[in-house]
């Protein structure tokens, strides 16, 4: 094997010669240091150009997309053009760890719905907010079991919650109230990932927002609730706008996902089994490696079906 690896660096083959110590920075000079590797079942982490494509030609292509983007009616265009530069991109957001401003201004086309999506496919061969979406749907009326069943200090936490669940038939808010109780049924806070402000407190909320790390955004209207709309819906990362006038929270949250897995970031510590349920149990990728916490929820949703 250890020969085979040899054969395939010498060739080229970009997952290897990434790691090679001449590609490495002066001070991580080192075998072992800062190796690059799939983090999340990633099925193609360090993809290869395009047939005769090079450095030079796709940056040639990422300034043809800049132009590109600004022009109407021209989605087939940009998703040829996204496609065709996938490499390019993800390698370097590998290599470079781009922060999310710089990255959105070289990139602008990746922070769409439909973009967001497509690169989820490229990079996991996997449908992004369909799949979570039918999963959450698939386990939505056992988690709600699950959820109602806990007792204490949690099971008061989400009595509102799950009283808005039994009284709405909108698809949209039975999955919003479906994640915030699972959030708190996993120990954590529904409030650490979902942000809610009222549309007054415009100036306020943009303040806090520049603050966060990674968190879906909530706006709603003076005196409304959980039963109502809201009035926009989106994703901020690294204190960046990145996403708004969304359908739905669930939606929100299978695209911010998507987002992680395409800019090569790590799951928020305080949110990491709600991700891991996102990525383990909603978009069934590792299942065989669930901490303790999650794999004890997991056979509980199996009991049932």
């Amino acid at each position: 094997m250890g020969n085979y690896r040899t054969l395939l660096k010498s060739q080229g083959c970009p997952e290897l010669s990434v790691n090679s110590l001449k590609s490495k920075a002066s001070i991580s000079v080192f075998p072992a240091a800062k190796i690059k590797k799939p983090r999340r079942a990633e099925a193609n982490f360090y993809p290869s150009f395009p047939l005769g494509e090079t450095q030079e030609s796709m940056e040639k292509e990422r300034i043809e997309l800049l132009t590109s983007i600004k022009r109407r009616n021209n989605d087939r265009v940009i998703a040829d053009k996204m496609a065709r530069t996938f490499a390019y991109r993800h390698q370097e957001v590998v290599n470079g760890e781009p922060g999310i401003e710089d990255f959105k201004d070289r990139w602008p086309a990746l922070f769409q719905q439909k973009e967001i999506n497509a690169e989820f496919q490229r990079l996991m061969a996997l449908p992004l907010e369909q799949t979570f979406l039918a999963q959450l749907d698939r386990h939505s009326s056992q988690l709600i079991k699950v959820i109602q069943a806990k007792g204490g200090a949690t099971r008061a936490k989400m009595a509102a919650i799950m009283r808005t669940y039994d009284e709405v038939e909108d698809i949209g808010i039975r999955r919003e109230c479906v994640l915030k109780g699972l959030i708190t049924f996993l120990g954590e806070d529904a409030k650490d990932h979902i942000k809610e402000y009222c549309g007054s407190s415009g100036d306020d909320a943009q303040m806090e927002l520049k603050q966060l790390t990674t968190a879906v955004f909530v706006i709603r209207k003076e005196g409304e609730g959980l039963k109502e709309p809201p009035e926009d819906i989106g994703i901020v990362i690294e204190g960046v706008e990145v996403l708004h006038d969304l359908t739905s929270v669930a939606s929100a949250c299978a695209l911010l996902l998507g987002l992680i897995y395409s800019l090569n970031l790590a799951y928020p510590k305080a949110l990491r089994f709600t991700f891991e349920v996102f990525q383990k149990i909603f978009m069934q990728l590792e299942q065989h490696k669930m901490s303790p916490k999650v794999q004890n929820l997991f056979g509980r949703l199996q009991t049932a079906q």
